[in-house]
């Protein structure tokens, strides 16, 4: 079979007037100021980087404080792929299916009143009653009408022609004008989206990854503060199977959905956890653990070019995450460690996992690293000194070095198999036993 086309994006002028298109409104980098232009540069190459696993070439139109894209010409690309892709890219507050439209109030209403027509039958097939406002933006100042002026003069013609009624606190549909020195455009459904910082702005990080529900919505959390993250995954192998590798492989595909692709690493710590039992760790097993995982993820981070790691902590959720537990994590470790979820509650945490599509993978089942070796009552209150006085029976730096010496690399791309089919993931490296 041969490989499908990819989408081959590229900035172009202005296209034909009645061309449907994507219109994307920019987050917070409008409030950049000096550096915006870096920030645009950095949205446009994610958004490009997006554009790429489609199966059809597009276009991209860069305006200000909005972009625009479309599928170029006898492209198979639908509006719905496109809307479906670049809703994805974090940076974009708004996503928006929309039409190009000549710039004067005549054909804007034209434009206008079968925008609200079809949106009205897809809405309930042109029966009842439905509501509207139209919201314009005059960005071109040649224009003849100010913003409200034209959004008055649209919206009346609108409701002459079609019956519909104005609603400008809740409507129904909501009809957005937007003009432009390059042309004008009229949207009429509004897609949110993920808003925040366009991935890269901020620097590297690396996520520490585990199978369940707080890891993942810790990492895309970071994502959208800028952040692109790499992941590391900690398994028991050999004394756990590979079940916890194929969910992580899923999850970081998942992840890597909403950034350019990213690698994950794999270290297996079993062993290195039964060291840790053997050396009389006890309740404080767990805790050890954690260092030896903050220990290892910051010489991997360093090695990566990260400037801090990102854990799914939530403050309080599990006896190992207190304060005094973290305190004693963070000592060990040489990048800040960032909780993204310090403070959310855990329905919190499911409800983002279910909007991001990682809930379906984290439910599945797994022999995972966190159960293995664990003491039947864990240490809420930790103290360095007896932490240390155990990681002193060990050679602790050769141990990390062995950990990183064994570790191995996946590179799950975003455009793989669906994110339940754990099955897609490669077959373990040579460091896991599973």
């Amino acid at each position: 079979m041969p490989a499908p086309q990819r989408a081959r994006a590229r900035v172009r002028e202005p296209g034909p007037e009645g061309q449907e298109c994507v219109l994307l409104k920019h987050g917070e980098i409008f409030l950049r100021g000096r550096n915006r232009a870096r920030f645009e540069e950095l949205l446009h190459r994610n958004l490009r980087d997006a554009l790429q696993g489609l199966p059809g070439p597009a276009w991209i139109e860069k305006g200000r404080s909005v972009t625009l894209v479309g599928p170029t010409a006898n492209s198979p690309l639908s509006l719905e792929e496109l809307v479906a892709c670049v809703r994805r890219v974090i940076g974009f507050n708004l996503v928006q299916p929309a039409v190009r439209v000549p710039s004067t109030v005549e054909d804007i209403g034209d434009h206008a009143v079968r925008a609200l027509r079809r949106a009205w039958e897809e809405r309930s097939g042109g029966r009842g009653v439905i509501t509207f406002a139209v919201r314009a933006k005059r960005r071109d100042k040649s224009f003849p009408l100010t913003s409200s002026a034209l959004a008055a003069a649209v919206g009346e013609r609108v409701r002459l022609e079609t019956g519909a009624q104005v609603n400008l606190t809740a409507p129904d549909v909501e009809l957005a004008v937007e003009v432009e020195r390059k042309g004008s455009y009229l949207a009429w459904k509004r897609v949110a989206g993920q808003g925040g910082l366009p991935v890269g702005s901020s620097g590297r990080a690396l996520a520490l990854l585990s199978g369940g529900y707080d890891s993942p919505v810790a990492a895309y959390r970071a994502m959208r503060r800028g952040l692109a993250c790499d992941f590391v995954h900690f398994t028991g192998a050999p004394y756990t199977d590979a079940s916890s590798v194929y969910k992580a492989y899923a999850l970081a595909r998942e992840l890597n959905r909403f950034q350019p692709d990213r690698t994950l690493w794999i270290v297996p710590l079993g062993k290195a956890q039964k060291q840790l039992a053997i050396a009389g760790a006890g309740r404080l097993q767990v805790v050890a653990q954690r260092r030896l995982m903050a220990r290892t993820a910051g010489a991997l981070g360093q090695r990566l070019g990260a400037g801090a790691l990102v854990m799914g902590d939530s403050l309080g959720q599990v006896a190992s995450q207190t304060v005094a537990n973290m305190a004693a994590v963070d000592e060990a470790a040489s990048l800040p460690l960032l909780r993204p979820l310090l403070g959310w509650e855990k329905q919190e945490i499911i409800d983002e996992a279910r909007a991001l599509g990682t809930a379906e993978v984290s439910v599945l089942p797994d022999e995972d690293c966190c159960s293995l070796l664990a003491p039947r009552q864990v240490s809420t209150h930790a103290r360095v000194p007896d932490l240390e006085r155990v990681e002193k029976r060990l050679e602790v730096d050769e141990l990390v070095e062995e950990l990183l010496a064994g570790a191995w690399a996946m590179e799950p791309g975003a455009d793989s198999a669906g994110p339940a089919s754990c099955a897609a993931a490669p077959e373990p490296g040579p460091g896991q036993d599973g």
